[in-house]
């Protein structure tokens, strides 16, 4: 966000006054707080970035909202639907910005990916692919404390919901979902679902003890689109996607090149235009409850072991 060209980042808080000055030299911020508080008090800062765990965003979020300041949240905005909503209450009474940090959807290459299936280009679209997985045993992570929200769904599972959502421009209207949970730390490590939307069915997996791999194939009756790294896109290489028409050994493969770019510093810029500008943010925060929602209904339908109904 640094890099942005509409955002300064002005200030930096830690619990720790050590802790936040020690970052805030290493990064080249003018200023330091040793709490939240402190930081929520300066009236010189519009707007904060909130990448607490998950189970503080929402608290964290009303506070700045009653300071007066907008706000950027990690994703998940909350830990379920019923507390997302309660943002906004906060939104509306304290007249600020809240939106959820999903930098997938101002993105260049996710732009292009929608682009292309909403212009016809794949044909009629049927399927929607997603694998994501990393590799994290680590007991000491909050990842793994079922207490702060941890957990694959919360966590990377969130994105293939979110973006078949973006690309397809519509809502499932079903889900089924199976989960296996981690017996040490409670938490969710292996998530599988399909949500149907109709004619088109978005099917993913998301893992937190597994290999490290992320995939994206969305197919249609005329062509295939893979994006070749659709999360952690990198900043110092273009990015790709491929489009084909399915020859199995690709031959007829063509390479949409996109110039390299921070997801993050475009998402901290979009932000801030909207509110600079006071035009309509990226990502209303009505669409991050209907995102929690569909979480909600993964969770249970995998409780549940049956199809769960989506309004």
């Amino acid at each position: 966000m640094q890099k942005g060209e509409y955002s300064s980042i002005d200030a930096i808080a830690s619990r720790n006054l050590d802790k936040a000055v020690a970052a805030a030299s290493s990064l080249g911020i003018p200023r330091a707080y040793g709490s939240y508080e402190e930081l929520l008090s300066d009236s010189r800062i519009d707007a904060v970035y909130i990448p607490l765990p998950n189970h503080l965003h929402v608290p964290w979020t009303i506070r700045s909202a009653q300071s007066g300041k907008h706000v950027l949240c990690e994703k998940p905005i909350a830990l379920n639907a019923k507390e997302a909503a309660s943002l906004v209450e906060a939104r509306d009474r304290y007249g600020v910005r809240i939106q959820e940090a999903f930098m997938v959807r101002t993105y260049p290459q996710w732009l292009k990916a929608r682009e292309l299936v909403q212009s016809g280009e794949l044909g009629k679209v049927q399927v929607y692919q997603c694998g994501f997985s990393y590799d994290n045993p680590d007991p000491a992570s909050i990842g793994n404390s079922p207490e702060y929200g941890g957990g694959g769904l919360l966590d990377i599972g969130c994105y293939p919901i979110v973006t078949s959502r973006f690309i397809l421009g519509r809502e499932p209207e079903r889900v089924v979902a199976a989960i296996e949970f981690d017996p040490r730390y409670r938490v969710d490590r292996l998530v599988s679902a399909l949500l149907d939307y109709g004619d088109v069915q978005a099917q993913f997996y998301c893992a937190t003890q597994m290999v490290p791999f992320q995939s994206v194939q969305i197919l249609g009756s005329r062509a295939r689109l893979e994006m070749e790294v659709p999360y952690n896109a990198p900043t110092d290489r273009p990015c790709r996607l491929f489009l084909t028409q399915g020859d199995l050994f690709a031959r007829d493969l063509i390479t949409i090149t996109l110039p390299e770019c921070d997801q993050y510093t475009v998402q901290g810029d979009c932000f801030s235009r909207a509110i600079l500008e006071n035009r309509p943010q990226p990502i209303p925060l009505e669409d991050s409850i209907q995102n929690m929602k569909i979480i909600d209904a993964v969770f249970e339908s995998a409780r549940k072991r049956t199809w769960i109904p989506l309004s």
